[in-house]
């Protein structure tokens, strides 16, 4: 199958196989003290000094804050998301596959904040979000993103949280909501994953050296700014932890850089495959612990 097949498969799978998080998801079962909202060793501060001095209510409790900051985070970029792929439907032709899958993404897109959105409210945490320079930054992305970038930028966030999500939809100690609505993402992101990456496929090999470093640039920079957002210095005072103390511990913690790298560890052969990551820019790879 060619990659210009891609479209017509995915909207037939789409058709196949989507969920309704307001009808498949109970909504009115509440949450309970004895789980976690995520896997503890995959949060920011396990290993350090300062998770040990925690009690186990209050690791359950950062580990809650941290889950709806990743939460939270996730929605943010799936909203800058579908604006570039509405963008892409903008110039498209109505009656071409590829139009109207994009079409059936973003009505994927927009289930999926409204599940996350009700999930924070759950959770009873709050909207942290990104800071306020990032979200002035994301003003501008949102229209710079384009073709390659967007792709590629759609990439590393979809796949660094799916290896979280397909890690934990089983995993008995965490929430019924948090392993329930993973399984509507892994299910629903894995036709999204396989159009972003077709994309990219495809469009890539097309591209001038100038053009291919101008995409390199943003990605890697979008990768940077992904990864130091995930998690809201803000969650470490659920705690009593000091926001910036708990920030440095997590930024040094090896435990949280190499959960990291792990969660890329699909997605960075490809984009090396691809000629996304190369060239100078890979010194933000780096930092943001990817590679």
């Amino acid at each position: 199958m060619t990659v210009t097949d891609t479209p017509t498969r995915l909207l037939r799978a789409s058709a196949r196989r989507s969920y309704d998080p307001d009808v498949d998801i109970d909504w009115s079962a509440a949450p309970d003290d004895e789980h976690w909202w995520m896997q503890p060793e995959r949060t920011s501060l396990y290993g350090t000094a300062l998770w040990d001095g925690l009690t186990p209510a209050q690791q359950r409790e950062l580990v809650k804050h941290e889950t709806a900051s990743l939460v939270h985070m996730g929605w943010w970029f799936e909203v800058i998301l579908m604006q570039g792929l509405l963008r892409e439907v903008h110039v498209g032709d109505p009656r071409d596959p590829r139009t109207q899958y994009l079409l059936t993404e973003v009505g994927d897109e927009c289930r999926h904040s409204t599940m996350f959105g009700r999930a924070m409210q759950s959770a009873g945490a709050p909207a942290y979000g990104p800071p306020p320079v990032v979200r002035r930054l994301a003003q501008k992305a949102g229209w710079v993103l384009r073709g390659p970038s967007l792709y590629a930028g759609a990439l590393v966030v979809e796949e660094t949280l799916d290896r979280w999500q397909r890690e934990s939809m089983h995993d008995e100690r965490l929430q019924p909501l948090t392993r329930m609505v993973n399984r509507i993402h892994v299910t629903e992101e894995a036709r999204h994953v396989t159009f972003a990456r077709d994309e990219l496929t495809r469009v890539m090999p097309r591209l001038s050296r100038a053009e291919r470093r101008w995409h390199q640039l943003l990605t890697a920079q979008n990768a940077y700014v992904a990864m130091r957002c995930l998690v809201n210095p803000q969650v470490y005072a659920s705690v009593g932890i000091d926001p910036e103390v708990g920030r440095r511990a997590a930024l040094a913690n090896p435990h949280w850089q190499e959960s990291l790298r792990w969660s890329a560890r699909k997605l960075v052969p490809f984009l090396r495959e691809q000629g996304i990551i190369g060239g100078p820019t890979e010194i933000l790879w780096r930092k943001a612990h990817l590679v």
